[in-house]
């Protein structure tokens, strides 16, 4: 069973911003796999299905960014997840717009929601999928940045990238962590 992890923030002030990435990339997903994410519990929205032999649940945290780890920890302890079956998918200021990377483990990065998971599972060991928003413009807040939405020049460029960080978890699930890090970490 594997644990598939969107960051964002709830409310539809948040929707479709930099920081909600991961929430855009999850419903990609759920599409894919015809799997409602509505369901309330673990603090998120979560939904249930079959991802080829594979039981999956597809978790959107509602504890706002910085408090992701409590979602994440009690889906986590709920269903028994090893850290190493919870994918996490979200937005990275360090990668430019539209671009992936898959990692098996890492730091932080100075991403707050992430810093909270490895601190509720204590642990920096899972997989994760990270989408290019760019990097914010000088003299702009960061919290501005983020919580800003893109502008119709990148919004097509952002489409493809949650439907390929879709894909990415889904190859995460099925082929592994090298695997997947092989295919989509390469230079286009």
């Amino acid at each position: 069973m594997y644990l598939i992890v969107g960051l964002g923030n709830p409310t539809r002030e948040y929707e479709h911003t930099r920081h909600n990435a991961g929430f855009d990339a999850v419903d990609m997903l759920a599409d894919r796999l015809n799997i409602s994410v509505k369901e309330k519990k673990h603090k998120g929205l979560c939904g249930k299905g079959m991802l080829g032999a594979e039981k999956v649940i597809l978790l959107k945290p509602q504890t706002y960014m910085n408090l992701s780890g409590e979602s994440v920890r009690a889906a986590a302890d709920f269903y028994k997840i090893d850290h190493e079956h919870i994918i996490v998918m979200y937005d990275d200021i360090d990668l430019d717009v539209g671009k992936l990377r898959v990692r098996a483990k890492g730091s932080a990065g100075g991403h707050n929601g992430i810093k909270n998971i490895i601190a509720h599972l204590g642990t920096q060991e899972f997989p994760r999928v990270r989408i290019g928003v760019g990097a914010k413009p000088d003299r702009m807040d960061l919290a501005d940045y983020v919580l800003g939405r893109f502008p119709q020049v990148e919004q097509s460029v952002m489409e493809d990238a949650f439907k390929e960080a879709a894909e990415a978890a889904a190859a995460i699930v099925e082929d592994g962590i090298d695997a997947a890090m092989n295919r989509f970490n390469r230079k286009k």
